[in-house]
């Protein structure tokens, strides 16, 4: 399958508005209604492009956690299954041969932390380490905002696809209102505290979760909530930021073969400049301070191994504050944006 122009704008309006319709994405394009969703039903067939609703942990004080076990190549899958079926867990990863599992896991302020992952985990047969780190400050990639590669739309297309009450993100290079927050993003504090969550949302988020733009009438069916009542909530959730849309690609279709994982153990001093520097190299798809030994992560992406070897020894290198850097290259997502894959 190849891809032009015409899908990367997509993809983009996407990452703008996740329900933004075929008619208007079409308008701002200038093609039809029907090329855009012929368009999107191939992207989703064959590139694994898939619109997620998501509840923004920034905004709604929740605490990420990212976690690295090692185990035994035999144990690794069935391990990352089980990460992935859990509902606090996203980007379930096997990485450095299979014998490597990343993690995410949201923890609400409200949760019991003895119950958490991170109490279960040490009991887990042939697990040989836990590394946990929160993480403390979010730069660029999730619910901060857009990466650089997102650069298929021009600044008057982004104003006329952004939802009335979500400010638009200016295009790259970013002016951040404070570091690693992209105003308009769903990271953005904005004008007023978020809509918070309730148990009533979950079947509504949960829904969205796996698929960003199913129709109301089915969301009315999944909530037992009128239409009107289902619409009114997701403008409230998206406009205070506690809700936010993303867009899983697959990388490798679009011809980037080498997503890895960088550890960095970088010097206090430096952390905030070396984190801001990252967020300009468009290689980087997701960076974030952390506690622990290593205290910024990354995930980038580049076309092939002797590209990513390029680009740790020309611009990495190049960052004052760094003293050492771990890389481990992303072998299969397990879970992405909180949904589990196909290879389950």
């Amino acid at each position: 399958m190849e891809f032009d122009m015409l899908d990367q704008q997509i993809v983009h309006a996407l990452r703008v508005d996740g329900r933004a319709g075929y008619r208007e994405i079409g308008a701002v394009l200038g093609v039809s209604d029907q090329t855009v969703a012929r368009r999107y039903r191939r992207l989703r067939e064959n590139a694994g492009v898939r619109v997620v609703g998501l509840p923004n942990p920034i905004r709604l004080g929740y605490e990420t956690w990212m976690l690295r076990l090692h185990t035994g190549p035999d144990v690794a899958m069935p391990l990352a299954r089980a990460l992935a079926r859990r509902s606090d867990t996203s980007w379930v990863t096997l990485s450095s041969g299979g014998t490597e599992i990343s993690c995410n896991v949201r923890v609400p302020a409200h949760a019991d932390r003895e119950s958490l992952l991170l109490e279960k985990l040490p009991r887990t047969p042939r697990l040989v380490s836990v590394n946990a780190h929160c993480l403390i400050h979010h730069f660029v990639g999730g619910a901060v905002g857009p990466d650089r590669r997102d650069d298929a739309l021009t600044q008057a297309q982004i104003d006329t696809l952004t939802p009335a009450g979500v400010p638009a993100p200016p295009p790259p290079p970013y002016s951040h209102r404070g570091p690693g927050t992209v105003p308009g993003s769903a990271a953005d504090p904005g004008d007023g505290p978020p809509a918070p969550l309730t148990v009533e949302d979950e079947t509504l988020v949960e829904a969205l979760s796996r698929d960003g733009r199913t129709g109301y009438a089915e969301l009315s069916a999944a909530t037992g909530w009128p239409e009107s009542t289902v619409r009114r909530r997701m403008v409230e959730l998206r406009r205070s930021g506690a809700l936010y849309y993303d867009v899983e690609v697959k990388s490798f279709m679009f011809g980037f073969l080498a997503p890895v994982q960088l550890w960095l153990t970088v010097a206090p001093a430096h952390l905030a400049a070396v984190g801001q520097a990252l967020t300009e190299h468009e290689e980087v798809v997701f960076a974030a301070a952390t506690t622990g030994a290593t205290n910024l992560v990354a995930i980038v992406v580049c076309r092939d191994m002797a590209a990513f070897y390029r680009y740790l020894t020309e611009r990495v290198s190049g960052l004052d504050g760094v003293d050492r850097v771990e890389s481990a290259p992303l072998l299969r997502h397990v879970k992405q944006l909180g949904s589990v894959t196909g290879v389950l």
